[in-house]
């Protein structure tokens, strides 16, 4: 069995409404009262700088930098604290955690900057299961979870990346890159669109996914 469970954030225990709200709304909405502009000018307008500066870079994540881009007057804690009202965990994450949690060493590894991890982990109560928490933007630099990534995780932990299992809903960064190493990853589809040995739909199937991996462990040792 195996001694870490990782687990990512958005998309895989919250739902990623809070963020949307956060960019696409509380942003524009600042900008648009600062310039004076309608609500949808300011959208585009904002929507366009983020496209400029692109996924690929550091800042793209960074709500600090983008408030000093803007020049926004008011905080970002105080933009958050609008919209936490639209942070919603799924319904199958606390039973999935209850189970796990006293089982295996549980930690967050996340592409969402501190700044939203922990304004999220508080608003949902999820904070007290977890034993580590990572962000590959705001503590490693990593403008996703590649393999660099998962590399200085199993550092941090000590562990063999055997010894991890970590579920996200990313295909590539969550499912694809960590199985490089040789970390059992699953793929969450929550559409059921997708299926596989690997893939599952309901958090509450990783259970049973591990019990089979470790039967089937066990099978091999005993034939040895």
């Amino acid at each position: 069995m195996p001694k870490v469970i990782s687990f990512d954030m958005d998309g895989t225990l919250v739902n990623p409404e809070f963020t949307d709200w956060v960019w696409l709304h509380g942003i524009p909405t600042l900008y648009a009262e600062k310039v004076g502009l309608p609500f949808e000018e300011a959208k585009a307008f904002v929507v366009k700088e983020y496209l400029k500066v692109g996924e690929g870079a550091i800042e793209w994540y960074d709500i600090k930098y983008w408030f000093q881009f803007f020049r926004l007057k008011e905080s970002w804690k105080a933009l958050m604290g609008r919209y936490v009202n639209k942070i919603n965990i799924y319904p199958d994450v606390h039973h999935i955690l209850e189970r796990l949690k006293d089982r295996f060493q549980l930690v967050l590894t996340s592409n969402a900057g501190r700044e939203f991890i922990a304004v999220e982990m508080e608003a949902t109560g999820l904070v007290g299961y977890f034993d580590r928490i990572f962000s590959a933007t705001s503590d490693f630099g990593e403008v996703k979870k590649t393999v660099g990534f998962y590399q200085r995780i199993c550092q941090i932990l000590e562990a063999r990346p055997q010894e991890i299992v970590h579920v996200g809903d990313h295909y590539e960064f969550d499912y694809l890159v960590p199985r490089t190493l040789g970390i059992h990853a699953f793929y969450l589809d929550r559409s059921g669109e997708q299926n596989g040995d690997f893939v599952i739909s309901d958090l509450r199937d990783i259970e049973e996914r591990l019990l089979e991996k470790h039967q089937i462990a066990q099978r091999v040792t005993d034939r040895a």
